[in-house]
């Protein structure tokens, strides 16, 4: 099979952090998920180099990097995005933001309702924004993203709108007890941010030449960084 072209697509903003490889047709070639409690940002590269020889193929083959830009985990939008730059600098080959809000809701395909994803914001709160898909089978933002506490998530919505999250664990046993008539939760095996979904909307912009700026892209982090005293070097404070 001619594996000239790859889309290679990079999340990790979300506690489930991955590596995705799609054809230029969006066949996903392969698909590496890695949970902060099973390994750290460390097993990046190394997880990259395993994709590669799974496939027999080689990272020159390339041909864009989709990257999930946020809103979520501080260390991980910088560890993303300074691994795809890098990447895009020694291949020479265009990068793509993506929003990791617009990436999880575009999980849900073809929702004839509202969709609204949610990404936990620490202290209780989460970000969220609204996307419906229109009649092009597009996914398109109906609402700019916020940070609510997460009790208030009913209170913006006037219609039916589905809610998909990343941590069903904790924010899907609280969302079921607020949950009122308009509100719905997706299907579990659909919550967690998969990064074939990210190169699925990179793979879209790089067909429609929707580059983004090697060097004037930024993570979304959309509030200021939580400092906590590191309890093994006071010198060094751990950034959430």
């Amino acid at each position: 099979m001619d594996r000239s072209f790859m889309i290679l697509a990079i999340n990790t903003s979300t506690l489930q952090f991955g590596l995705a490889l799609l054809e230029e047709d969006g066949t996903v070639l392969a698909e590496y998920f890695m949970s902060e409690r099973g390994g750290h940002f460390g097993n990046l590269m190394p997880a990259l180099l395993f994709l590669f020889s799974s496939l027999k193929s080689d990272i020159h083959y390339v041909k864009g990097i989709a990257v999930a830009m946020g809103p979520g985990s501080f260390t991980g939008l910088r560890v993303g995005l300074s691994t795809a730059k890098g990447l895009c600098h020694a291949l020479n080959v265009p990068i793509i933001g993506i929003s990791s809000l617009e990436a999880l809701a575009s999980q849900l395909s073809y929702s004839d309702l509202p969709i609204s994803p949610i990404l936990d914001s620490k202290k209780g709160e989460v970000f969220t924004a609204q996307f419906v898909w229109n009649e092009e089978n597009e996914i398109i933002r109906d609402m700019e993203d916020t940070c609510v506490k997460i009790e208030d998530l009913p209170s913006l919505f006037d219609e039916p709108t589905i809610i998909i999250g990343n941590d069903y664990v904790n924010q899907g046993a609280l969302l079921k007890n607020i949950l009122d008539t308009k509100v719905l939760l997706a299907p579990t095996h659909q919550w967690n941010l998969k990064p074939s979904s990210v190169g699925f909307l990179g793979l879209k912009r790089f067909h429609a030449h929707d580059f983004d700026d090697l060097q004037g892209l930024n993570p979304l982090y959309h509030r200021p960084p939580d400092i906590r005293p590191n309890p093994f070097s006071p010198h060094n404070p751990e950034i959430h």
